[in-house]
């Protein structure tokens, strides 16, 4: 993190501060660190740098279900709306064994085609997740092969401009290779798996230029044998302004490590510069 910090003090003088972007296209800030929805990554790159601009973001969720609590903050950059880097910390609190599980993740964005509002065809993205879990020993236990994955994906963004009784609307695809349990919490690979192809959805609606409302739907794979269910969440999405947004969500996580009815609540602020 050290040069990380040390990188922006040295680009400070010559960059341009985004603010290009329509307001809320940018999407907020996921769990994992990457730019798009709560629980799937997007097209789009994190914050409101075009072409000519280089962006800042940082943020802090939190998610509360039944047996479980995950904190995750971070940030990215985000290079003239080509190159967005990411990094998150995530700490995940297991209540029936009164432990924390945690796992650091980088990440890598790239915009392969097209602009989301602008141009024809979705707009495509490239990206990876490479992720490392510093507390490894319930994971093994569990049956994982490895405390360290790499996710790779490829995302597709689209608003449409009126599209609902004159409401814009926003969807977002992606499909995601990965060995991940638990998004890398509980290790990865498994007597049941060692990598599969998954995908991810979602769709939201803008209400008016501040606020969006919208659902999103995530395949995960089973590895370990416990039953490790999909994710899905509504969410409700804030913006007064391009610096700052929160979203709140509503969350149906299913079984996570055999304990089922993981239902709850996530909250998320972002800030961008």
């Amino acid at each position: 993190m050290n040069r990380l910090f040390s990188l922006i003090l040295l680009l400070l003088p010559m960059m341009s501060f985004a603010n290009g972007k329509i307001l809320a296209t940018p999407g907020v800030s996921q769990v994992e660190g990457s730019g798009g929805g709560g629980l799937v990554p997007w097209a789009q790159l994190a914050g409101y740098a075009t072409e000519d601009e280089i962006a800042f973001s940082a943020f802090c969720s939190q998610a509360n279900v039944k047996d479980f609590q995950l904190n995750s903050c971070g940030g990215q950059i985000n290079f003239y709306d080509r190159v967005e880097f990411s990094f998150a910390k995530q700490n995940f609190q297991v209540d029936p064994l009164s432990l924390t599980l945690s796992q650091d993740i980088l990440g890598l964005k790239v915009r392969l085609y097209g602009d989301l509002v602008y141009s024809t065809w979705p707009q495509l993205s490239v990206g990876i997740q490479h992720k490392s879990l510093t507390t490894a020993d319930v994971a093994f236990s569990l049956g994982a092969k490895d405390d360290t994955g790499t996710d790779i994906y490829l995302a597709a963004s689209k608003l449409h401009l009126g599209l609902l009784a004159g409401y814009n609307v926003l969807w977002n695809a992606t499909a995601r290779y990965t060995k991940a349990n638990e998004m890398g919490l509980l290790g990865f690979s498994g007597p049941k798996g060692n990598g599969a192809l998954q995908t991810e959805m979602s769709v939201a609606v803008l209400i008016n230029k501040h606020l969006a409302v919208g659902t999103e739907y995530r395949h995960k794979p089973d590895n370990l044998g416990l039953g490790e269910d999909d994710w899905q969440d509504v969410f409700v999405a804030w913006f007064p302004n391009k610096h700052f947004n929160v979203t709140l969500a509503y969350l149906n996580l299913g079984t996570i490590a055999a304990l089922a009815d993981q239902k709850g609540w996530y909250l998320s602020l972002s800030g961008s510069y």
